[in-house]
């Protein structure tokens, strides 16, 4: 069960990245990327809106495992796409700022290891 509401809070973390990141990267983007120079958002709202779909692939995917009835095949389907979002985290710590691999990464691992624990039980 903790697995599950973690990767539902996962899913809404991405739902809102993907937000920003196609809808409202000049407004929400500067707050959120707060070290990049102000006239850079305006010039990249294209690239942001790119990643932002990515983003929502990784929604999609979190609420599809969410919504298999299987157990096991959830926890395929679940670790799948925490493993996407655990690359996506340490792609972003390692370009962009630390601070991401505890935003991205860790949540994504912990969600993962009681997914795989619960399963043993």
């Amino acid at each position: 069960m903790i697995a599950r509401v973690l990767m539902g809070v996962i899913a809404a973390l991405h739902a809102y990245i993907a937000y920003f990141e196609m809808f409202a990267w000049e407004v929400t983007g500067p707050r959120v990327f707060s070290t990049f120079p102000p006239e850079l958002f305006g010039q990249t709202t294209v690239l942001a809106a790119n990643q932002g779909i990515y983003n929502a692939f990784l929604v999609a995917g979190l609420i599809w495992a969410l919504l298999i009835a299987d157990r096991e095949w959830q926890r395929k389907v679940g670790t799948c796409f925490l493993l996407f979002v655990m690359a996506a985290g340490v792609v972003g710590a390692v370009t962009i700022s630390p601070r991401i691999m505890m935003i991205q990464t860790v949540p994504a691992l912990i969600a993962a290891l009681l997914l795989w624990r619960s399963a043993r039980q």
